[in-house]
């Protein structure tokens, strides 16, 4: 009896242990599957430099300015261009190298010409005017070496 429920153990814990094993490699394979559908996956949008020229689609460059860069990744989106933006210092501060893929060359014209239509249309800030305002007016002259006496006696010659 005694060797019967040892069989019965033995063959119940080889049986367990094929299961495992078994589970193992299923579990391994499917991890595979899922990180090489990952890696296949073709980035959009912002990304960066790497990535966009793993896509072999022939890149293209063009210089955005730094108050433009912002705008230019907004209407990018807009798009659906896919860019990477590379930041260079140079002499006159800092330049901004936008490459994009060679085929989204009339989607990277479009944002670009809607870019500078805002810029066109754009309304002055009010702060700018005043400050042009305040150079076109001339200070009035004031003499801080007369004294009262003095003021008062140049207003009574008149």
């Amino acid at each position: 009896m005694q060797d019967e429920l040892n069989e019965r153990i033995i063959v119940f814990s080889i049986h367990t242990a094929k299961i495992t094993g078994e589970a193992i490699i299923k579990a391994v394979q499917q991890y595979l599957a899922a990180k090489k559908t990952l890696d296949s996956e073709i980035p959009h949008g912002k990304q960066t430099l790497k990535q966009l020229v793993r896509q072999n689609a022939g890149v293209s460059d063009i210089e955005v300015s730094s108050q433009n860069i912002k705008q230019f990744e907004a209407a990018a989106k807009k798009y659906g261009v896919d860019y990477a933006v590379k930041k260079q210092k140079s002499d006159q501060g800092m330049r901004y190298l936008v490459f994009f893929k060679g085929r989204d060359a009339d989607a990277v014209t479009a944002a670009l010409t809607e870019i500078s239509s805002m810029k066109l249309h754009q309304k002055p800030s009010i702060k700018a005017m005043l400050a042009e305002l305040k150079t076109q007016i001339n200070p009035p002259e004031i003499k801080p070496e007369l004294s009262l006496g003095q003021i008062k006696a140049a207003e009574k010659e008149r």
